[in-house]
């Protein structure tokens, strides 16, 4: 039987769709499609983080039913977070869905295909208490050099405008060992690189070992043979160490690249998010990391039009983003999302002017962009190719150590060639938006 997937919102997101399909292969003998067309069985892992990301779930789910009656398809699983949230209002209001696994059900998903095939619905979506470990079944979705590697599931925190807790868990992490059982497994297979995920990496291992585990992961993790870079995403700003900081400097695998989402620098919007205690609490931390890395990537993501923001708390985000001058920003407008403590707070922002406040610190990020990498034009970096490039196939494309997948710019090759996963060293002669052109100068010995 083919099953096609289809995995929306973030990379988390998509180890879990990973996971299921890996299992429905290694248990059920499913064969994999790319083409939904062609698909008898489709698995639809969705976002509901965000109002935008619901609907864009909702929409891929009746698109997709139309191959009901068009195509070959039978039976629809729709999985993830939208499916956590809204379980029942999806199996009860889209009659085109056949079956509802949450977050924490995954390993259920047999039970799910043995209901669904005998003509039944279900709905599963109780537990929040799946974690994965090195021997869940799983087919990677990306690039074989490459993987996600998630270290921990679920979230203690209780930021004020976040869904998150509610639908992925209290925070479990996995094992050291285990973590290292997967990656070993995964080097085996050829993946060099591996992309650490967590709600919140800096707290990973606090159920655990009674501490902030992560640098005594990233050791462990640098001594895999075969595994060439290591990158952590989604630091907590309040929980990145100095001894982090110390492992990412000196430990040769470990990308130089922090990923630290600040969502403000005022004080009292910090507070009513239940993120920082104060704007100079987030300038001390990432001042450290200029310090001791000067050279060292850092994106963060910001939240405009929170409940309460004011034009003056606004003008002091953007003075910081113009100051500080980070490699990469996310820019999202406020979401009012139902069960969370910031949906009923006074001062809800009007959404013309979250838009505005949007533009205009996007179009700042772009040109503080624009300028830092015309600065690294003529520098020689080193790149992991990712294959041919999408935007023409006279050339390659890959990406530094500063430049995470996916979301990130890359590096276009258009002299030398170099085979997927190889490391090389590019000269930078040209730079669009976030992306550099250049030509190949030395292939890895």
């Amino acid at each position: 039987m083919k099953l096609g997937l289809v995995s929306l919102g973030c990379s988390k997101n998509l180890v879990d769709s990973e996971y299921l399909i890996g299992m429905l292969v290694a248990r059920r003998g499913f064969e994999i499609t790319n083409n939904i067309e062609e698909a008898e069985v489709a698995l639809i892992n969705t976002c509901g983080f965000i109002g935008d990301a619901k609907e864009e779930s909702i929409q891929a789910i009746l698109e997709i039913a139309q191959y009901k009656t068009t195509g070959k398809l039978k039976k629809i699983i729709v999985a993830g977070c939208l499916a956590q949230r809204y379980a029942e209002d999806i199996i009860n209001e889209m009659p085109e869905v056949d079956a509802v696994i949450g977050t924490g059900d995954l390993d259920k998903i047999e039970k799910v295909i043995d209901t669904i095939l005998e003509d039944k619905k279900i709905v599963e979506s109780e537990s929040l208490n799946f974690l994965a470990n090195a021997q869940t079944e799983r087919i990677l979705t990306t690039n074989a050099h490459t993987a996600y590697l998630k270290i921990a599931e679920g979230c203690d925190r209780k930021c004020a405008y976040c869904i998150i807790p509610q639908l992925r868990g209290k925070l479990r992490s996995r094992t050291i060992e285990d973590i290292v059982a997967e990656a070993e497994a995964l080097a085996a297979n050829g993946v060099r690189e591996i992309n650490l995920l967590a709600q919140e990496t800096t707290e990973y291992g606090i159920d655990l070992y009674k501490k902030k585990a992560l640098p005594d992961l990233l050791r462990a993790l640098a001594k895999v043979e075969g595994i060439k870079w290591i990158r952590s995403y989604y630091m907590f700003p309040n929980s990145l160490t100095e001894e982090l900081i110390e492992v990412i400097k000196t430990e040769p695998k470990v990308c130089n690249y922090f990923d630290v989402p600040i969502q403000h620098i005022a004080g009292n919007i910090l507070r009513n998010m239940g993120r920082a205690k104060s704007g100079d609490q987030i300038k001390e931390i990432l001042g450290k990391i200029r310090n001791a890395i000067p050279e060292a990537t850092i994106r963060t993501t910001v939240i405009v039009g929170f409940p309460g923001e004011t034009e003056e708390d606004f003008q002091e985000l953007k003075d910081f983003v113009e100051e500080f001058k980070f490699d990469y920003v996310g820019v999202f407008k406020y979401s009012r999302e139902e069960g969370t403590r910031a949906h009923d707070m006074d001062n809800q922002v009007p959404e013309d002017i979250k838009e505005r406040r949007w533009v205009e610190l996007t179009n700042l990020q772009s040109e503080i962009a624009e300028k830092k990498n015309r600065e690294m034009l003529g520098s020689v970096v080193e790149v992991m190719i990712d294959g041919v490039s999408s935007e023409s196939e006279y050339m390659l494309e890959g990406r530094t150590m500063g430049q995470a997948l996916e979301i990130d710019g890359k590096v276009l090759t258009n002299d030398g060639t170099a085979k997927q996963g190889e490391i090389v060293k590019v000269k930078l002669e040209q730079n669009f938006d976030y992306d550099f052109v250049g030509p190949i100068v030395e292939n890895e010995k």
